[in-house]
Formats: structure tokens, C-alpha cells, sequence
């Protein structure tokens, strides 16, 4: 089902200290970079920070829920064929969506679930494939 891990997603409290650290201290490319999120280049795929804010917005859930005091978090973001197909599959094995398949305006169509172990994942695909 999952055909790459595409983009790590770290959830931070300080945007703009944790941007500085890993443009300047780690010198990562910093790709581009907004309100809630700044993304570097790996080398198959992409580091995304992202706010509080901006990660309990996408995943449609309380800031709070994210427990950035607690135990490190963040987002696995694989891609699939069809992110429609692959939320009705693993609906249908039990899986609970945060959100269910929604066009992003990045221009990806993506579901949000967690794992047992409450790591968080992303199904995504480009909207134009769903088209």
C-alpha cells in the first residue's frame, strides 16, 4: 500500500528558534517557509517543521493532544496511489482517522491516522492523481 516515506514533520514549540538551528547550526536547505511551517531538503524527501498551531489544524484536533512537554512527536507522511482507496482499507481494518481525505492547498490530497504507539501518519497523494 505505502509506496515511500516522503516528508518527516517534527512538531515544535519555537518555530523561528528551531528554523535557526537547523538552517544555520545544521545547514540544511531551507526550501521555503510560512506562519506555522519551514521546510528543508533531505536527500528523498523533505524535514518539515511545523507549529503547534499549525499541526493541530491539519490534523483537526486540539494543540493540547500534541503533548509537545511529554514525549517527542511528530508525522510520518507516506504516499499512495489512491488516498481514498487506502482510508476505506484501513477503515475497514479498525483504523481511526483524525481526518478523513481532504484536498490540501499545497496541492496534496491527504488522511491523517495514529498508530497504536500514537505515532501519527499521513497517507497523501497529488490531487491531480485523484482527478
Amino acid at each position: 500500500m505505502f509506496e515511500d516515506i516522503i516528508a518527516t514533520v517534527v512538531f515544535v514549540r519555537d518555530l523561528a528558534g528551531s528554523t535557526a538551528f537547523y538552517r544555520d547550526t545544521l545547514e540544511l536547505l531551507l526550501l521555503e517557509e510560512d506562519a506555522t511551517s519551514s521546510t528543508f531538503r533531505l536527500n528523498a524527501g523533505c524535514l518539515i517543521l511545523l507549529s503547534a498551531e499549525g499541526a493541530a489544524d491539519l490534523l483537526n484536533t486540539d494543540a493540547s493532544a500534541l503533548r509537545l512537554d511529554g514525549a517527542p512527536r511528530g508525522l510520518l507522511a507516506a504516499s499512495v496511489k489512491n488516498v481514498d482507496a487506502a482510508y476505506e482499507e484501513l477503515t475497514a481494518k479498525g483504523v481511526s482517522f483524525f481526518r478523513p481525505p481532504t484536498d490540501q492547498p499545497w496541492g496534496l490530497r491527504t488522511a491523517h491516522f495514529a498508530d497504536p504507539e500514537g505515532n501519527l501518519w499521513e497517507i497523501n497523494q497529488p490531487i491531480a492523481a485523484n482527478k
